[in-house]
């Protein structure tokens, strides 16, 4: 848990310090830094911003650098910075680190935003990732074999968009590659499949508390980008004349996908017009589609807040989540301007699920309306408001 938080030079944020508690609200109008807080805690976490990837649109303005620095209340300190053109500087208990990865695990990160409400409409990306943060903090196998594969995919990229026309040495080299990718793919499916597994009781748990309606309607999918019986550098080579046309490999775990399927409660009736009558007293199969076509802006919000709230009790209680990782992290929850997401009832919800946790919470409101919910559920909880890039503690 971050007991001291220290920004320099992030957006509007030139010197901020503050300590933190079990749950933290952060008040203030749109442009007073508010969220930029955040997203200091969400790039030491992560070693990027979940507003911009490039640094210099969100490093302040003059400033070579943005530094975050954290101390936990297990004495541990964590330390970024990044400069203007990227270079990355990290520190674990003041040793320099070289992989943004071991931060990443003694700070576990979980954004619930604006930004991610579009989710289920956008490219599979964000989905893909909702999975991989999971497997990540749960097996620690999948993140080097995930590395690896990543660094195969980029070479082999990297040649399909030099040439049309592979000599013998540039097969012989591309072959090596998809086999290496091929061993990768299916460790890395095997440790998606697994999370992916456990996670579903958790989700429609979720789903029960904040969707009741579709409790019985709504359900995952994984779809792991690829044919999994047949081996991947066997279909990589089958496909090797498209890719090399398109510039890009096409299949596999960077493709894979979640999806969230919606079905009609009960059989379509067909229509007897349409049918001559020969089929009138007989049933259609019940309807599924993506749930993005069937529910309301409302409701896609309430159904994406499930998806990530019903990941942390996964995470915690989960007998294979790794002991390091239960008797020693605190994953840091940010919650921003959920107030104008979700409603009374789904906030109560969320809040109350989240009060019941071994985490700590980070919030942003634009108003004090918040505070009556939190103060019912946290017995100290700091609050905080952010006026022109300043924080002063209330």
């Amino acid at each position: 848990m971050i007991e001291r938080l220290q920004i320099s030079h992030l957006r509007n944020l030139t010197q901020v310090t503050l300590h933190a508690a079990p749950c933290n609200v952060v008040v203030g109008v749109n442009g007073s830094g508010k969220t930029s807080l955040l997203e200091a805690i969400f790039l030491l976490s992560r070693g990027k911003s979940f507003r911009h990837h490039q640094p210099k649109r969100y490093i302040q303005h003059h400033q070579n650098a943005t530094i975050v620095h954290a101390k936990t209340n297990d004495g541990s300190t964590l330390a970024i910075q990044k400069q203007a053109d990227a270079t990355t500087v990290l520190r674990l208990n003041q040793t320099t680190v070289y992989n943004q990865s071991i931060l990443t695990e003694q700070l576990p990160t979980l954004l619930i935003d604006p930004s991610t409400m579009d989710m289920l409409e956008q490219g599979s990306a964000s989905r893909r990732q909702l999975l991989d943060w999971l497997v990540f903090h749960m097996k620690q196998g999948f993140h080097p074999q995930w590395v690896a594969y990543q660094r195969l995919l980029k070479q082999r990229n990297s040649l399909l968009k030099k040439t049309r026309h592979l000599t013998q040495v540039q097969l012989a080299e591309l072959k090596s590659w998809d086999k290496g990718l091929s061993n990768h793919a299916a460790l890395i499916h095997h440790y998606r499949e697994r999370i992916f597994a456990e996670w579903q009781p958790y989700f429609a748990e979720s789903i029960a508390q904040l969707l009741p309606t579709y409790a019985d309607q709504l359900s995952l999918s994984y779809n792991a980008g690829y044919d999994t019986s047949i081996a991947l550098d066997v279909q990589l080579n089958e496909r090797l004349e498209q890719d090399l046309q398109l510039g890009y490999t096409r299949i596999g775990n960077h493709r894979a996908d979640i999806h969230v399927h919606w079905r009609s409660d009960d059989p379509v009736k067909p229509d007897a017009a349409k049918t001559n009558g020969t089929v009138a007293d007989k049933a259609l199969p019940i309807l599924k589609e993506q749930a993005a076509n069937v529910l309301s802006r409302g409701e896609k919000k309430l159904l994406i807040t499930a998806l990530r709230l019903s990941q942390l009790p996964l995470l915690l209680n989960n007998e294979t989540s790794n002991d390091h990782f239960k008797s020693q992290i605190t994953p840091v929850v940010l919650l921003d301007d959920i107030t104008a997401e979700l409603d009374d009832r789904a906030i109560n919800i969320l809040l109350s699920t989240l009060a019941t946790l071994p985490c700590q919470v980070f919030m942003t409101s634009l108003t004090d309306e918040i505070v009556p919910f939190v103060q019912e559920l946290w017995s100290e909880p700091n609050m905080f408001h952010v006026k022109h890039g300043e924080v002063f503690q209330v």
